[in-house]
Formats: structure tokens, C-alpha cells, sequence
């Protein structure tokens, strides 16, 4: 492989990580859309910084970016707050007007300036490698890379440094105020290095692809696990995965590589959101079809318990009498004989074992007096078996 190449990939992994730590925190937070506003509206203080320094190199560029992603955030807060919208309404009212703001700017006063639209909200990760950094005529390679990872090793190290604060602080903002962290002060926090994100990563690889890397693999990874560790790695390693992969499907088919590893990415959320082994819709359709089972096994067992008389306990007549397929039937027969429930007299005949008539007894009390309460834990200390 190239050295062209190795680059490319080596950017696009860069930008991966970088993109899904904040990423994880901003979906946690259910702030997925935020990254689309920060990554639309740093045109605004682009434009600004470029006014103020007349050079689109300039640091000041970068430095008015990010405090433009900032302010985006502060407004979004802040129409929000009003209670007289929700929050998706508010970044849906902020962020095109700031970036509205910047379009026009350009078309007035720098018109001259050539922006090209695959190259904003594409990106087009081709070209980041003819960017080079040199230091007494030496190459030391592509500008992105080395500015994309200095921005992934400061995520890592604040994500380090923070991360107990930026866990409590997400899921229990009373319970970090009680322990002295500052919620505000670490939300903002987040917001900043999540604009730093996008600012970097839109040079390098446009709008698009940084909404996609920084929610996607943060979104897969929520479906998968509930340890934010893991999540964390996990949406990283998706990331790096998504964007070779897609860059050598981009390679091969000679089309966008941008667009390629959006649409790998949306690929393996579909695949995962799917067959997650606990959130996924297959495993989601298979708990209701087990919950509606064990629904009509206490039905099964409440008939039994109520009527002594033998003429409701044979085997016929209870399918009958309630009124159920021969397949659903012999599905709740099966599963009260697994666990134990029931014993069969004369072949034909149902009786309750104690078993049976103890956890009838207690699913009928407990649902009685624990309305709202889930019943799991009755199933777990009467070992239901689940089939």
C-alpha cells in the first residue's frame, strides 16, 4: 500500500476516535443533534476569524470557530430554557440561522473565495495528504493528521482526566453538584472540546462524515452495552473499523470516501440495531413473544387454582375454555411442565404442584399490591425457567 494511502487512513482513524469520545457523552446526554449545529454554524466564526486576519490559515480561524460552536450551544440552551420549545426545536431555530449568517457573509463581502460544497458537507479526505507540514524543508506530513491527533490524544487524556466527573455529571447532574463537581462547568466543557472536534475534523473530512463519526458508533455501541467503558472503546473501535473499511469500498468503486464511510457506518447501526443481543428488535420481538407466553402460563395456572372440579381440569376442556390454538396451547403446557407447575393425573387430568400453587399464590399477591413494580424478581427466586 502507498504511503498516500496509509495517510488517508491513518486521518480518517484519527478523526474516528476523536469524533466518537464526545460523541458518546452527547448521545448519553441525548444531545445527538448538538453536533450537527456545531458542525454547520463554525461557518459563521470561520468567516469572522478570515475578517479579522484576512488569511484562511490563520489560527484565529480556528479559534473563532470553536468559540462560534460554543455560543451555538449557549443559544440552543438558552431558547430552550424558555420552556416554550423543546430542545430539537431549538437547534432546529438556532443553527441554520447562524449558518445562514455565514453564507450570507461570504456571498457579500468574500465573494471571491471558492467554497465548495462536496468539500463543506462531504469533505473530501482525498486531498487532506497535499496539505504538508514542514519543518526546515523536512516533510513531516499532512497538516490534518498531526492537528487531528493532537486533538484525539487531548480527548483521551481529559476523558482520563474527567472521566468520573463527566459520569456522574451525565446521568446524575443533583448527585455532581452534592459532590462538588460543577455540572455547568463540565457541560461546557464537553461542548468545548466537542467544537474543537468538529472544527478540526470539518478541514479534514466536511460536515457529513463528523456527524456521522462522532453519533453513529456512540449510538451502535448503546445498543450493545450499558458499561460506558465499554462503550467508549467500543465506539472508538467502530469508528477506526468504519472508516478503513469504507475508504477501501471508496478505493475500489472510485466514489466518495466520505460518503462511503457514512454509509458503512449507517450499515452497521442497521446490523446492530437489529440483531443487539438485548436491545436489538429481533431480541426486543422475541422478549414479547416470551412475556406474552408467560402472560398466558399465569392465566393457565390462576384457571387451575380457582377451579377444583375435574371437569375444568382436563386437558381438552382448558383449551376450550380458554379459548387458545393448539400451538399456544401446547407452548404454555410445555413451559408449565419445565417448571414444575403442573403433574398430569390420568393422562388427561392437570393438577398444580406446590410449586405451582406457591408461585401462582405470590405472582397473583404481588401483582395485587406491586401495580407498577416489574415481576422479574418473583420469576428469578422461582427459578422460571423461560424457554
Amino acid at each position: 500500500m502507498e504511503v498516500f494511502h496509509l495517510e488517508i487512513l491513518l486521518i480518517a482513524s484519527l478523526v474516528a476516535v476523536a469524533c466518537a469520545l464526545p460523541g458518546v457523552f452527547l448521545v448519553l446526554r441525548k444531545m445527538a443533534l448538538i453536533s450537527d449545529a456545531i458542525s454547520h454554524s463554525i461557518l459563521l466564526g470561520v468567516v469572522i476569524g478570515f475578517f479579522i486576519s484576512g488569511n484562511l490559515n490563520s489560527p484565529i480561524n480556528f479559534i473563532m470557530a470553536s468559540l462560534t460552536g460554543v455560543l451555538t450551544v449557549f443559544l440552543v440552551e438558552t431558547v430552550q430554557n424558555t420552556r416554550l420549545v423543546k430542545e430539537d426545536t431549538a437547534i432546529g431555530l438556532v443553527f441554520p440561522s447562524i449558518f445562514s449568517l455565514g453564507v450570507i457573509l461570504v456571498a457579500i463581502y468574500a465573494n471571491d473565495i471558492h467554497l465548495d460544497i462536496d468539500a463543506i458537507l462531504l469533505g473530501e479526505l482525498a486531498f487532506a495528504p497535499l496539505d504538508r507540514l514542514y519543518f526546515n524543508s523536512s516533510d513531516l506530513g499532512p497538516k490534518s493528521l498531526w492537528v487531528v491527533a493532537a486533538v484525539a490524544m487531548v480527548s483521551v487524556f481529559l476523558l482520563v482526566l474527567f472521566y468520573k466527573e463527566l459520569m456522574v455529571s451525565t446521568f446524575d447532574k443533583a448527585l455532581a453538584a452534592s459532590m462538588g463537581f460543577s455540572p455547568v462547568l463540565l457541560h461546557y466543557g464537553l461542548m468545548t472540546l466537542s467544537s474543537v472536534t468538529c472544527v478540526v475534523s470539518f478541514d479534514a473530512v466536511g460536515a457529513v462524515l463528523v456527524v456521522a463519526l462522532m453519533i453513529t458508533p456512540a449510538a451502535s455501541m448503546y445498543l450493545v452495552t450499558d458499561c460506558l467503558k465499554k462503550m467508549l472503546w467500543g465506539s472508538a473501535l467502530l469508528g477506526i473499523f468504519a472508516a478503513n473499511v469504507g475508504y477501501f469500498f471508496a478505493h475500489f468503486f472510485d466514489v466518495s470516501i466520505a460518503g462511503s464511510i457514512t454509509t458503512f457506518l449507517g450499515f452497521c447501526f442497521f446490523v446492530i440495531y437489529l440483531f443487539a443481543p438485548q436491545k436489538g428488535y429481533f431480541s426486543i420481538l422475541r422478549k414479547e413473544k416470551r412475556q406474552r407466553i408467560e402472560v398466558m402460563l399465569l392465566t393457565f395456572l390462576v384457571h387451575l387454582q380457582n377451579h377444583e372440579e375435574l371437569s375444568e381440569r382436563h386437558i381438552k376442556h382448558l383449551k376450550d375454555h380458554i379459548n387458545w390454538q393448539k400451538v399456544k396451547s401446547n407452548a404454555v403446557l410445555e413451559l408449565a411442565q419445565k417448571n414444575n407447575f403442573i403433574e398430569f393425573k390420568n393422562k388427561d387430568y392437570i393438577d398444580l404442584t406446590s410449586k405451582g400453587k406457591a408461585f401462582t399464590s405470590a405472582a397473583i399477591a404481588f401483582i395485587i399490591q406491586n401495580e407498577r413494580s416489574a415481576i422479574e424478581p418473583l420469576k428469578q427466586n422461582f427459578f422460571l425457567f423461560r424457554g
